[in-house]
């Protein structure tokens, strides 16, 4: 048998902290996690996708320090961003960013890191923004897949 064939239809997935600059709730966050990979895995696209090979995802939450380090090593840009996904199943999302997104378009820091945590998933599921046409797609997605986990919640 197949080691592919052995494990389990969907990857496992959990949320790590290593930053101490905003309050986080794991457990929630976790939660959010496992309902936004189901909500990717039921947009198909392909049967080989990243996502789908991973036996594990994990979200990393850090700092803007942490954050700018990482951009500079693997992408030589020099400031810090929301999230960064790496193929082998690693996102890392830069909590510093996500208060200040969410002070600038007047959401909350969950959302926004919701919004990430969907972002890198469907990266890792196939999906990018490189062109404008990709980018509304991916955009749009997002949305649906939040909306739909949202309307799930209630």
């Amino acid at each position: 048998m197949s080691r592919a064939s052995t494990r389990a239809e969907k990857p496992g997935i959990n949320v790590r902290n290593f930053q101490r600059k905003v309050r986080v709730d794991i457990p929630a966050w976790q939660r959010f996690a496992e309902r936004a990979l189901m909500g990717c895995l039921h947009y198909r696209r392909g049967s080989d996708t990243q996502l789908r090979r991973l036996s594990q995802i994990s979200i990393v939450l850090i700092s803007d320090r942490r954050m700018c380090d990482l951009h500079r090593r693997f992408l030589n840009k020099s400031d810090p961003t929301d999230v960064i996904t790496f193929d082998h199943g690693e996102i890392f999302i830069s909590l510093e960013t996500a208060r200040a997104h969410a002070r600038r378009f007047r959401t909350s820091i969950l959302h926004e890191v919701q919004l990430y945590i969907v972002h890198g998933l469907l990266h890792l599921h196939g999906f990018d923004h490189r062109g404008e046409a990709d980018a509304r797609a991916m955009d749009e997605l997002q949305k649906k897949i939040l909306e739909r986990i949202t309307n799930a919640q209630q």
